[in-house]
């Protein structure tokens, strides 16, 4: 195992985070740290109640989110609440255990009580709190694709 050094340098310019990773080789180490990495998952978000004041919720209380013109509805164990940030900006935030159904929502795997394939080719999902939603025709395809591999989350 190689050591690692790690260096932080502020730019004031920048609105991101950059990680740079600099090695003799790409290696299982390497290869390791990059998906660590990518994997990683905010545990909490600031959203707004009800009243549009901020407040804090576990990412893992979220059952689904879903665009509702310049917002997002962010549905959880605890109530509904709304977002500034884009549905694209969530989807790669949240990470493995969210899904992109359509062009206006993402849903929590963990959240899904039961998938139900129609015969007319549509795609129902029921949450563990009795809600349901309908994925997109044309995310059927990727959906099945992801959930074939993730065995985890089907029932």
């Amino acid at each position: 195992m190689k050591k690692i050094n790690i260096l932080f340098e502020t730019d004031e310019d920048s609105d991101q985070i950059n990680i740079t990773i600099r090695a003799s080789k790409m290696d299982s180490q390497v290869s390791q740290i990059i998906e660590s990495l990518k994997n990683t998952t905010p545990e909490k978000f600031t959203v707004l109640d009800a009243d549009k004041c901020p407040c804090v919720i576990n990412v893992s209380d979220i059952f689904f989110i879903s665009a509702e013109g310049k917002f997002m509805r962010i549905i959880t164990e605890a109530g509904i609440f709304t977002a500034k940030q884009t549905l694209q900006t969530f989807e790669q935030l949240l990470g493995k255990y969210f899904l992109r159904i359509s062009r206006f929502e993402i849903i929590n795997l963990r959240k899904v009580h039961k998938y139900d394939f129609t015969i007319v080719g549509t795609l129902r999902i029921e949450f563990e709190n009795g809600m349901e939603t309908w994925a997109s025709r044309r995310y059927i395809p990727l959906i099945k694709e992801r959930l074939s591999g993730e065995e985890e989350y089907l029932c």
